[in-house]
């Protein structure tokens, strides 16, 4: 028997494609230039993310053309759609980076969509940015049909005077330059010469991070996470993944089969190995949401202290992505993780194999000729960076990066801003000093809404000196890029009445990252007396996909999900 044309298990999509009364379906296919004997084959879709957007999905068309030339060799039908994609970079500072957070839930409901909807036997996903991967994953768990992630790949480094530049170089250089620390002409210099090509923001920032915990789940070949997109090694590991998924279709491997919470824990615990971003806490809440999986807020500190940082990556770090693939890649920094007994080695992958037989050759100790990945016995941090604050500003959970920072506790007074371009603008006046505390808030779930991410006030903070002097919290996000003293997520959000919507300008806020805690320093009677004085403000958006996410939208403590019902 043909192991292309006969499958272990009966194919979801024969009910639609056989027998008489199906003939119009049948018909449909033919005009898409099927044949007869096709039918007898899994109907595997490819969700394709390309777009000219953004640099870090202009390289995917690609990777789908591979995976569906792989599929055909497989003996699988590729059929293939499009998923949207925002630019976060582009966005940023913008009316339009309201969209971010919302294109996660657009993108996980089109991949439902249309995997239900046409009754596909598996699905390859394919994704650059930012909200592609936990939007794509989303998706897949909500199907549960045998799925792969397969990540377009990073970018190469941008060059500069002999130095390495990534798009976070430009959200800095702004701010030097307002500070008067780099002219005109050397911030374009490094505007012009910060994104080489193509593939997604080259640091352990947001997609780099979730394609990093795709692997570490199981869910994307190994190695695949820290490619380059312009490499080659990136199109054939596309066309690695297609072949993987229509074994794991004729095994019935299933996404939830995969996407356990001994498997979150292990991606948790790459996330902090690796220095990820603060979007992960959020993503995963998400995710584990999609997935039926028990996983709360505080899972997350519990990781936190038991699994060190063992990668120098940017943003707080020296290195990026391309270097930690090329001294080991995740794989490496797993078999670390797994002889300290950090992770669960009888998780189940895509492949079939377990975690512990994907590691099996993986060296017990990282090369001694790079400086990316340490081994546990000289990790940067002994704990990870990824830190839970609550306090009386944030009683469901704030997170905020811990590590890095050389004294990551400080009181100071509020500088309260109800929305972003104000703040900006006080940090590029010269209105913001050490000691302050900046309030970012109406940008949460419901009142950005969409949660906007805060790179331009933060990487203006940075470029101007105060990264390690100024406090900054929200309720909104952050990009993977930002480091500093800040903190986001802040829960329960401004709009929803959370105590971030009660501080007045001059409050002393404290935030500390050795207790934990995120605190406004005014008797509980007083913030009592302003909540009964509190109305919430009128919504931003009455129609369309910003108001439907507005009014869905849980608690960021909760993963922003829409479906929390």
């Amino acid at each position: 028997m043909d192991k292309k044309t006969i499958p272990i298990r009966p194919l979801r999509s024969s009910n639609i494609t056989e027998g008489k009364s199906r003939a119009p379906n049948r018909s449909m296919y033919y005009g898409m230039g099927y044949k007869e004997t096709d039918f007898g084959k899994p109907m595997v879709g490819v969700a394709n993310g390309h777009s000219t957007i953004t640099p870090c999905n202009s390289g995917l068309q690609k990777l789908a053309d591979a995976a569906v030339r792989a599929l055909e060799e497989a003996g699988a039908n590729p059929q293939t759609f499009g998923t949207p994609t925002i630019s976060d970079g582009m966005a940023m500072g913008t009316e339009g980076m309201k969209y971010s957070l919302v294109s996660r839930e657009v993108i996980s409901d089109c991949i439902e969509t249309c995997v239900q909807g046409q009754w596909m036997d598996g699905v390859v996903v394919i994704g650059g940015c930012d909200k592609n991967m936990p939007g794509g994953l989303m998706g897949m768990l909500r199907a549960n049909v045998p799925a792969i992630y397969v990540y377009g790949g990073t970018i190469l480094p941008g060059k500069w005077k002999g130095e390495d530049l990534n798009i976070v170089s430009v959200f800095e250089a702004v701010g030097q330059n307002s500070a008067g620390k780099i002219s005109d002409q050397e911030l374009k210099d490094i505007e012009q010469h910060a994104i080489p090509g193509t593939g997604s923001c080259g640091g352990m920032y947001t997609a780099n991070t979730m394609s990093s915990a795709f692997e570490a789940l199981g869910i994307s070949l190994p190695y695949s996470s820290t490619m380059a997109n312009p490499h080659d090694e990136k199109m054939n590991s596309a066309a690695e993944s297609a072949k993987v998924l229509v074994e794991a279709i004729r095994k019935d491997i299933k996404p939830r089969d995969i996407v356990t919470r001994k498997a979150i824990e292990n991606a948790v615990a790459v996330i902090m190995a690796t220095g990820g971003s603060t979007n992960a806490v959020l993503h995963f809440l998400a995710i584990a949401h999609a997935a039926q999986v028990e996983w709360t807020i505080d899972d997350f500190e519990r990781i936190r202290k038991r699994t060190p940082v063992l990668c120098d990556l940017k943003p707080s770090g020296k290195y990026l992505a391309v270097d930690l693939h090329e001294a080991g890649g995740i794989p490496q920094v797993m078999k670390l993780l797994l002889n300290a007994g950090l992770l669960h080695g009888d998780c189940i992958t895509i492949t079939g194999q377990t975690i512990a037989e994907v590691l099996k050759h993986i060296p017990d100790a990282p090369r001694a000729d790079q400086g990316v990945i340490r081994t546990i016995e000289k990790a940067m941090y002994k704990e990870g960076h990824l830190a839970i604050l609550k306090g009386n500003l944030s009683p469901e959970g704030a997170v905020a990066k811990i590590t890095g920072l050389k004294n990551p506790v400080m009181t100071g007074p509020a500088r309260v801003f109800d929305d972003e371009q104000s703040a900006l603008q006080a940090i590029l006046d010269g209105k913001i000093v050490a000691g302050d505390v900046m309030v970012l808030r109406y940008l949460g779930p419901k009142g950005g809404p969409g949660m906007p991410e805060m790179l331009a006030p933060t990487g203006a903070l940075i470029g101007a000196g105060l990264g390690e002097s100024v406090g900054l919290i929200t309720d909104g996000r952050f990009s993977g890029g930002t480091w500093g003293m800040v903190v986001g997520h802040v829960a329960p959000e401004a709009a929803a009445g959370g105590t971030i919507a009660l501080i007045q300008e001059g409050d002393s806020i404290t935030i500390d990252a050795h207790r934990l805690l995120l605190e406004l320093n005014v008797p509980a009677a007083q913030i009592e007396q302003r909540r009964a004085r509190w109305t919430a403000p009128k919504p931003r958006y009455t129609r369309g996909v910003q108001a439907k996410f507005a009014f869905n939208a849980s608690s960021a403590s909760k993963g922003a999900v829409l479906d929390d019902y």
